[in-house]
């Protein structure tokens, strides 16, 4: 961001310079965004709500700035989620939808023979 600064008077730069150094110190001693982060989930949970209950989904910044920065539209189907159908019996907490290239943990499975079937979640 520039400012251009050569046509303003002297007092018009010295309200310039003390509001620059105002806003410098409410920066510098807010807390970091992860701390504050921390707080507030801190908070909700303690009245026993869920960040997503109050809001929704979240979404991440990063995401929101890719998309302004390509320019494209996102698709319909862009951000939506799409239940387990396979679950890796060796570590349940492991899962896959069906869609996308399949994880390693049942490529390898079906590199020893077995049928994706057989981890299909009932």
């Amino acid at each position: 961001m520039t400012i251009d600064v050569s046509g303003l008077s002297a007092k018009e730069l010295k309200a310039l310079i003390a509001q620059a150094e105002k806003q410098q110190t409410k920066v510098l001693t807010r807390p970091k965004a992860a701390a504050m982060r921390a707080k507030i989930n801190q908070y909700v949970k303690d009245h026993g709500y869920t960040i997503e209950e109050l809001y929704g989904a979240v979404s991440t910044a990063s995401s929101d700035i890719s998309k302004k920065r390509t320019g494209r539209k996102p698709t319909k189907s862009a951000g939506s989620k799409v239940a387990p159908k396979y679950r890796n019996p060796a570590n349940p907490s492991e899962t896959w939808s069906g869609r996308g290239r399949q994880p390693r943990w049942l490529a390898a499975l079906v590199q020893k023979g077995k049928a994706p079937s057989e981890f299909l979640i009932k």
